[in-house]
């Protein structure tokens, strides 16, 4: 399992599309690199949102259902999507959260280190952190400069009821528990990607998560090419995980599987990437369908809630 290099996305649900694209592209400075649809409900959009080239560990994604319920946290779930910016830009962030008049803008300390927590327009629960060394790639064409950046995910925090199975998990999958506060545990993979840490919220007391607006679908993790996530996926199934088949996500390739917490585990390929099918100059500026939904083009052109950059 060390082929795993960290994580590659993480694709939530939202509410109004054209909110959701404001809030990444304009409060948080990411370039949206894809504008396409769900495969399993082509009226519905994918939206993702990276760096300038959308490398893994830097996308978060979204399905907006703009008839979607408020999701209710609890266990089972992610309670957080932490990002990663420079050493000395956390008073940035918060001044810039402030003025946009984001919801839940607060400064905690989390393993002797500030962290700026805050809410997405769908009642997600963000955090950034500093982060030295980081030589990923920002984007820089918003107005956020790069000494600013966002440079993509630090990690991910689990609500779970017991971090036991999922513990075992993480550390088969070749993260290392390294740190214990409280009731947080946190696991780092080694030569990372730099999106390396997954922490475990333990919560006994609290009822299971019902998904809904803001809830995350799943979190994925990166692997180089289908020729290592077969072999992980091999290595799951010999643990007794119930492992999807291999799925052509057009981007990626995708292989998913519940984990004992109950949370949704995706392992996804580096390749083929998204300038697959749109040069680098001009990621997420059109429509991009799945072949199998290319016959629906002309109606959903014409139902999808347009987005206005």
């Amino acid at each position: 399992m060390s082929l795993i290099r960290g994580l590659h996305h993480v694709t939530s649900f939202a509410g109004d599309p054209q909110m959701n694209n404001l809030f990444f592209t304009k409060v948080m400075g990411l370039r949206r690199v894809k504008k396409t649809v769900n495969f399993d409900a082509p009226d519905v959009y994918h939206l993702y949102y990276g760096n300038e080239v959308g490398t893994p560990g830097t996308v978060m994604t979204y399905f907006p259902f703009p008839n979607i319920g408020q999701a209710r946290p609890g266990t089972g779930e992610v309670g957080a999507t932490v990002f990663a910016v420079p050493e000395g830009a956390l008073p940035y962030w918060e001044n810039r959260l402030q003025k946009f008049n984001v919801d839940g803008v607060a400064m905690r300390e989390n393993f002797g280190r500030q962290v700026l927590y805050f809410s997405g327009t769908d009642g997600d629960m963000f955090a950034l952190t500093e982060q030295s060394n980081d030589h990923r790639e920002a984007y820089v064409k918003a107005d956020v400069k790069n000494d600013h950046a966002i440079r993509g995910f630090n990690s991910t925090v689990l609500r779970l009821r017991d971090a036991g199975p999922t513990a075992e998990l993480l550390s088969f999958m070749g993260y290392k528990k390294m740190i214990e506060e409280e009731d947080t545990q946190r696991f780092v993979l080694p030569s990372g990607n730099g999106a390396d840490v997954i922490d475990i919220e333990i919560m006994p007391n609290i009822g299971p998560a019902q998904a809904g607006s803001g809830t995350v679908h799943h979190i994925a993790f990166a692997v180089e090419d289908r020729a290592a996530q077969l072999k992980i996926r091999q290595a799951l199934v010999e643990q007794g995980f119930n492992v999807t088949p291999v799925i052509d996500r057009d981007y990626f390739f995708a292989i998913y599987f519940r984990t004992p917490g109950g949370v949704l585990f995706e392992i996804a390929t580096n390749e083929p990437g998204f300038d697959r099918d749109e040069d680098i100059a001009h990621l997420g500026e059109g429509l991009k369908l799945p072949k199998q939904h290319e016959h629906l083009r002309a109606a959903l052109e014409k139902t999808l809630l347009p987005i206005a950059d």
